[in-house]
């Protein structure tokens, strides 16, 4: 069976710059991968290529076996890839339940073929979302005025609604307290029992090795090792992906 998504030979070059080289990476159904590597190291660059922002200079994408090309983020989110980003990409002067239902607001028949906006629902949904996340804020709040934390939360409802296949995930516990990120990664495990895949990007190796079926080292645009974790003490995969990461381990043939 083909995986749900498969990267091969993918280069991205910005004039001059390499950001990335040749990159090979394949995510299955229900599948966990994390993403590590140091600052530069071609990280965000490559989800943001799944989530089309970028197009590859170089290579193929394939899902459930087919090649695809994402010429703008909404491609991508109609082939069910979701992105949540580091910055949240959140609009500060709309309340929670705008943000949440951004870009995909139900609308109900008022008279004849006229529409307006399901606000009734639309609250009542985002409700349901922040408080099965473990927030306590109304739907009307304005963003602007949340903690970094449940920014965050919002985020991930947001991405949460439009159902994803493949959600992506750029440093998802950074503004997390130590509660919010146990809820967190309880809902990604449960995300993953739903049949969804998780791309996730986090410099707490801790989240990754409790989270994680497989983690892909990147150094320098190129992948430099695949580590399984729960294949050996965590120490040792700890020890292991610092060596990757700063090239004092050579990668396996």
């Amino acid at each position: 069976m083909a995986p749900l998504l498969q990267l091969e030979g993918v280069s991205r070059t910005f004039g001059n710059v390499v950001a990335l080289r040749d990159v090979d990476l394949h995510i299955g159904a229900a599948e966990a991968v994390g993403l590590i590597g140091d600052n530069g190291a071609g990280k965000s660059t490559l989800v943001r290529i799944l989530s089309g922002v970028y197009p590859p200079s170089a290579g193929s994408i394939r899902l459930d076996g087919e090649p695809v090309t994402f010429g703008s983020p909404l491609d991508a989110r109609r082939a069910g890839i979701e992105m949540i980003y580091q910055d949240l990409a959140l609009c500060d002067d709309l309340d929670v339940t705008a943000n949440v239902f951004l870009g995909r607001e139900p609308k109900r028949r008022l008279v004849g073929p006229l529409r307006v906006l399901d606000r009734e629902r639309m609250r009542e949904e985002t409700t349901r979302m922040v408080g099965e996340l473990g927030l306590a804020i109304g739907p009307d709040r304005l963003v602007g005025s949340l903690s970094g934390g449940e920014r965050q939360m919002v985020a991930v409802a947001r991405a949460l609604q439009f159902q994803p296949r493949l959600l992506l995930m750029d440093e998802p516990t950074a503004a997390l307290s130590a509660e919010k990120i146990r809820v967190l990664l309880g809902l990604v495990e449960g995300l993953k029992q739903r049949g969804v895949s998780i791309l996730l990007i986090s410099h707490r190796f801790t989240d990754i090795l409790h989270l994680c079926d497989r983690i892909v080292v990147v150094r320098q645009g190129s992948v430099v090792g695949e580590l399984q974790p729960h294949a050996q003490p965590p120490e040792h995969t700890m020890a292991l992906m610092a060596e990757l990461m700063t090239g004092d381990r050579i990668p396996a043939a």
